[in-house]
């Protein structure tokens, strides 16, 4: 073991909310949450410091360098962090600690134990550096909506302090000591870790572009063709760059949980392989929580009662025991302790070095892990974006906000007689609402809602005292889940740019809505993204790769590169069938047949499971319909499976069929994407259209922004998603390089040059086929592998 002194540094901040936090797990209040409170109290700060006078003194920078000795390790142990300000009394030194709430502080009888113990601190630190035997501390309280002040002062003698302090920094050394010597074990292990391939073509210089990426702290795009091992390819040199100090964490972030599986999967590989790595996956609340329903509180939830005085206990023990964190050991430990496994996964995050979970853990405004993200300074994060063409829909819905107008009326209905002052700030709201209602007939577009937004905020206080006075009555869920909506429409408004339009429409019920529509998200991902080292981008359908850049927070100075495909040009056939339309002016019985008669001949060529992908379950269901008596076993993706029934469905596509299966499903659903049908699982698809979004409201708000912009109305809004479901269908065939596949892609459009260009480089060359030709040019195909 080294002998060198390291440092471990924390804030104070960070300090007192880990080792003093205690009490229940409580959903009950709305309560806006804190990082909204320190973006609106940081203007608070400024102005009541500017009030203090002369003696005062803002934004003093405090720390203290604590040497620690434990075993055989040594190191040093950094507390830091900036008083909101020193007052220098006649009689006293007084430390200022400043809270802006949102709560009313005539609820608060006495300071809220963490924030005296950060002032306690800074006390400490400076009574011990200017040798002063007592210091006094304030706890500076203001309402962020009316400024009113409340004031909580006291004097600490210094021996009492001192005590104090060593026991709170005490209870850290322990966790600091098991940081330290877990991360020699760590990257000890990293040290010896050996790519566990044979590299495949390309794939070498796949792994050396991720880790220069990662040396040079910059972002990287790939587009990285199925069986290239897009995830080992990443995963492995990140995690070889942690361990030579490149990456303090990982992120693994996916949009679904079957490919949260494959990053578990190849994590475990590399444990088999000597690995020593703690990594933790994010389980959504609702599918990880013991109950039915997860309710939050000591009343509906045992766990809850008194959650926070046991996980601190509960997390170290998993940690200190248990070298690989699986999904089984958390529930297991989460029981042992009797705490909430949902919240204790996210407390483990802190300790881990691999972190996998939902995009919306890094990226969501509502929902991300604030406590790697919150501040403003840069950390050595590595994020790694699988399927990452899915992040740029994902992410204009997340900065994305809508309100409906009923919602406002429903809450009215749930707190009537309750609370006068809340159901005016209401009825305000709705009537604002009711005003831009009655100018809009279908879609209309607004520059200014400036007056709704005040009035919002000023509902916004009302609920807070609403909430805090009423922890219990029917319909709380409806008025708290509005509640949510609204603090996040204020939250969007607040970055709300160029970049953004706001409209009001109605949805297909005739319910009004406004809603702040964000039609480029790279400005929201960048604000994430600049606070870590590195990320890397990766899909196999990432055209046209500028796009998606631009889209996702690239810079001139990041880098894109395509990984080529190790599969033999010769396995695959794809074909074109150019007289074949799927336009809304041809969607017809006679145009159906002929998809049917180009199924049937393509499927008929040898024995074998099919997908059939459709650009909507109506057209599907139309086809399948005339299809009965043409075509044979087909069976067909429901419109809301169960996991059960999708198993079901994908269980069918077995090796070596007696029989030939046709699956008729839909382009952009879950068998589209993700799945992974081996070997003769699966020899063939067919992709019926172009895959185009229908024509709407919204989409043509996107196509308009778009050809303002970029003079690419139609490839932005429409063409480029369109595709990328194409080439995602078209993916599942061939997943392995032994496998043999063809590709029908069935639409004209297909032989235009805007479509072509956005075709991988393996699609070439391509046949063009008719429908009397499909028949003889399968045979060919399949006679040539000797099939």
């Amino acid at each position: 073991m080294s002998n060198t002194v390291e440092t471990i540094k924390i804030s104070v901040r960070n300090l007192v909310e880990f080792i003093m936090r205690s009490g229940d797990l409580d959903n009950r209040t709305g309560g806006r949450k804190e990082a909204e409170a320190m973006q609106e109290g940081s203007r608070i700060h400024r102005k009541i410091q500017k009030q203090m006078g002369s003696n005062y003194t803002a934004e003093v920078p405090l720390s203290i360098t604590l040497d620690i000795s434990l075993e055989e390790i040594s190191f040093q142990l950094v507390v830091e962090g900036r008083a909101d300000g020193i007052l220098k009394e006649e009689s006293e030194i007084v430390i200022d600690e400043i809270k802006g709430m949102y709560i009313d502080l005539s609820y608060l009888e006495e300071p809220i134990s963490v924030h005296r113990a950060q002032a306690m601190c800074y006390a400490y630190i400076y009574a011990q550096q200017n040798s002063l035997e007592s210091i006094g501390i304030c706890m500076t309280y203001c309402n962020l909506d009316t400024e009113e002040k409340k004031y909580f002062k006291e004097t600490i003698v210094f021996t009492e302090l001192s005590a104090w302090f060593e026991k709170l920094t005490g209870e850290y050394i322990k966790w600091a000591y098991w940081q330290i010597k877990w991360n020699h074990k760590r990257n000890d292990s990293i040290k010896e870790l050996e790519f566990p391939f044979t590299y495949r073509d390309g794939q070498k210089k796949l792994v050396s572009d991720v880790y220069v990426t990662l040396l040079r702290s910059k972002r990287l795009f790939i587009e990285a063709p199925t069986g290239v091992g897009k995830t080992i390819s990443t995963v492995f040199p990140a995690i070889k760059a942690m361990g030579e100090g490149l990456g303090q964490k990982l992120f693994y972030l996916t949009a679904k949980t079957i490919t949260r599986t494959v990053a578990e999967e190849t994590k475990q590989l590399l444990t088999e392989k000597g690995l020593l790595l703690k990594a933790v996956t994010i389980t959504a609340k609702d599918k990880i929580c013991i109950f039915d329903k997860a309710d939050c509180n000591p009343v509906s939830c045992p766990r809850a009662k008194g959650h926070f005085d046991r996980v601190n206990d509960a997390v170290y023990d998993m940690l200190v025991s248990e070298d690989d964190i699986s999904r089984e050991k958390l529930l297991h430990y989460a029981e042992k302790h009797q705490v909430c496994p949902f919240e204790m996964s996210l407390d483990t995050t802190t300790w881990s070095d691999m972190i996998i979970c939902d995009y919306n853990y890094v990226f969501d405004p509502n929902v991300y892990l604030k406590r790697f993200f919150q501040n403003d300074k840069k950390n050595d994060y590595i994020i790694l974006i699988d399927e990452a063409h899915n992040l740029v829909d994902r992410a204009r819905e997340m900065y994305s906000a809508q309100l409906y107008k009923e919602e406002f009326l429903q809450v009215k209905r749930l707190i009537k007689g309750k609370d006068k002052a809340l159901e005016k700030a209401l009825d305000t709201c709705n009537s604002d609402l009711l005003k831009l209602k009655r100018e809009c007939d279908d879609l209309k577009e607004w520059e200014n809602i400036s007056d709704f937004v005040i009035h919002l905020m000023h509902l916004m206080s009302k609920y807070e005292d609403f909430l805090a006075e009423h922890k219990e009555f029917d319909g709380k869920e409806e008025v708290l889940l509005t509640y949510m909506n609204i603090r996040h429409f204020i939250n969007i408004y607040d970055v709300y740019n160029e970049k953004y339009i706001t409209y009001t429409d109605y949805n297909e019920q005739g319910d009004f809505r406004i809603k702040l529509l964000c039609l480029d998200p790279s400005d929201n991902l960048s604000v994430r993204l600049d606070k870590v080292r590195s990320a890397v981008f990766f899909s196999a359908t990432f055209l046209p790769i500028r796009y998606y850049k631009e889209q996702l927070g690239g810079r001139e100075e990041d880098y894109a590169v395509y990984a080529p495909s190790p599969f033999q040009m010769e396995n695959r056939l794809v074909a074109v069938g150019m007289d074949v339309s799927t336009k809304y002016t041809r969607r017809n019985e006679k145009e159906y047949l002929k998809i049917i008669q180009y199924i049937k001949d393509f499927t008929d060529s040898r024995q074998g499971n099919y997908m059939v992908f459709f650009p909507s379950y109506q057209m599907l269901f139309q086809v399948e319909e005339l299809s009965k008596g043409i075509l044979d076993n087909v069976i067909v993706q429901g419109t809301s499976m169960t996991e059960e029934e999708k198993e079901t469905f994908l269980n069918d596509f077995s090796l070596n069929p007696d029989i030939s299966r046709i699956a008729f499903c839909v382009m952009g659903g879950v068998f589209s994407e993700g799945i992974d049908l081996k070997h003769d699982r699966l020899i063939g698809a067919v992709i019926v259209g172009a895959g185009l979004p229908m024509v709407s409201g919204e989409k043509e708000l996107f196509r308009k922004y778009y050809q303002e912009t970029k003079n690419s109305g139609f490839e932005y809004a429409y063409l480029y998603q369109g595709m990328n479901k194409v080439l995602q269908s078209a993916g599942r065939v061939i997943r392995t390089t032994e496998d043999k596949g063809a590709i029908l892609l069935l639409e004209e459009r297909f032989l235009d040059n805007r479509y072509q260009e956005l075709f991988p480089r393996e699609w070439f060359p391509y046949q063009v086929v008719k429908k009397d030709e499909i028949k003889e040019v399968m045979l060919k195909f399949w006679q040539s592998h000797g099939l």
